[in-house]
């Protein structure tokens, strides 16, 4: 392949992939003024970010089977129109319940996107460079959390919050004539594959039941899970809490992304030395006791804007420990249904987010403690289960390093 014909390839993959976080994170600033706009409270604008976590469950059990069966390219075309559709439809939108609604649909397609890019790295690229591929995809994916909220912030306090929608509108746009002309066939279908429920049930009940996929599976959901209550209740606790602008905001939500984003590659050092199954117990550790901190001094008013980011800052950091070991983990004993268990992996991350993003979506109260008790409970029982869980692992399993 050719050196400018890869870039191009990874610009385009790296672009799909990035479509989701974007469109997570680039809105977030504008809560307050959305709000305003459609007559509601910023609690209630939050549910439009847990049913986004909810679509992005929908469309990971529901991509998978899709590309396998009719091909990368058609269900990647579908996902984007709706994509497309639904983000033209938050332009214009003028109720709440509309708003959570179409949120719920644009999410699936924009996982129609996350899903095929990925896909397509295992059919496009050598084995041997799929590892440094992913790498590349994943930076762009860690950038997008320190670059959206923070052009969100300006383009909500410039034109206002409906131009937001009208910018992932046209990329959108931008991102499907660009697969439809550049991005090559890649992937013969396999239209013997059933999308009856009864075997893509069973498939997944395979996955489920190997111990080593549950155990680090649903401790690495219920950890992560504190990630997505943080991203649904910072808007409302800087700039409601601590009356930060959405200018600020933007540029407090870039800075935290550094520390989640920053150990994650701490952790692809670490692991020169140490296994996944040595670091995560300790980051697991460290994300349980801070949490249980950040709670205590909420409830106890003790919490300052510069505490509250001290804080969330280390708790970020141990997700961006625990993330990747708990996949690698989970994903260890699987070849040949590794996409299913890929997808059922994802799939459990997003539940439990959305879960937890509605818990803190829900609250009224003016206070930073609704997501300091998330961020405590979620430590705490992510490491209780990979402490009780772990013991159904047999010793002779290979376990891995990721």
């Amino acid at each position: 392949m050719k050196r400018s014909t890869y870039f191009f390839l990874i610009l385009i993959l790296g672009s799909l992939t990035a479509l989701g976080p974007f469109t997570i994170d680039m809105y977030l600033p504008g809560f307050g003024a959305i709000a305003q706009d459609l007559h509601t409270d910023v609690s209630s604008v939050g549910l439009t970010l847990s049913s986004y976590f909810f679509g992005i469950f929908a469309g990971q059990l529901l991509f998978g089977p899709l590309l396998d069966k009719f091909g990368r390219k058609r269900p990647l075309y579908i996902g984007l129109l709706v994509y497309i559709l639904t983000s033209a439809g938050c332009v214009i939108t003028q109720n709440i319940d509309h708003f959570i609604a179409l949120r719920f649909f644009q999410a699936i397609g924009s996982c129609a996107a996350t899903v095929t890019a990925m896909a397509m790295v295992r059919d496009l690229f050598p084995v041997s460079e799929n590892a440094k591929v992913f790498a590349l995809l994943m930076l762009v994916v860690g950038a997008s959390p320190m670059i959206a909220p923070t052009v969100g912030g300006y383009v909500t306090s410039s034109i206002g919050w409906h131009a937001i929608f009208i910018i992932l509108t046209i990329m959108g746009i931008l991102m499907l004539l660009a697969s439809i002309f550049w991005l090559p066939g890649s992937f013969k279908p396999d239209r013997a594959l059933s999308l009856a429920p009864g075997p893509i049930i069973r498939g997944f009940w395979q996955v489920a039941k190997e111990a080593r996929f549950y155990t680090y599976a649903i401790t690495g959901a219920i950890a992560f899970s504190a990630l997505f209550a943080y991203v649904s209740a910072s808007p409302k606790v800087f700039m409601d809490v601590y009356h930060v602008d959405e200018k600020v905001y933007g540029w407090i939500f870039a800075a935290l992304s550094v520390g989640f984003i920053g150990s994650s590659q701490v952790n692809t050092l670490l692991l020169r030395r140490f296994s996944s199954v040595q670091i995560l117990p300790v980051a697991l550790g460290v994300q349980s006791s801070v949490g249980l901190l950040f709670a205590v001094a909420a409830a106890g008013g003790w919490l300052s804007l510069w505490s509250t980011l001290a804080l969330l800052f280390i708790l970020l950091c141990s997700l961006g420990f625990v993330n990747p070991n708990t996949a690698a983990l989970s994903l260890a004993p699987f070849e040949r249904n590794a996409g299913t268990a890929s997808s059922l992996l994802g799939a459990l991350q997003m539940g439990a987010g959305g879960l937890a993003s509605v818990f803190v979506s829900l609250d009224k109260t003016n206070s930073a403690l609704p997501l300091a008790l998330v961020m405590a409970v979620t430590g705490s029982v992510a490491l209780a289960v990979l402490l009780i869980c772990r013991r159904n692992i047999r010793p002779e399993a290979p376990l891995g390093t990721a």
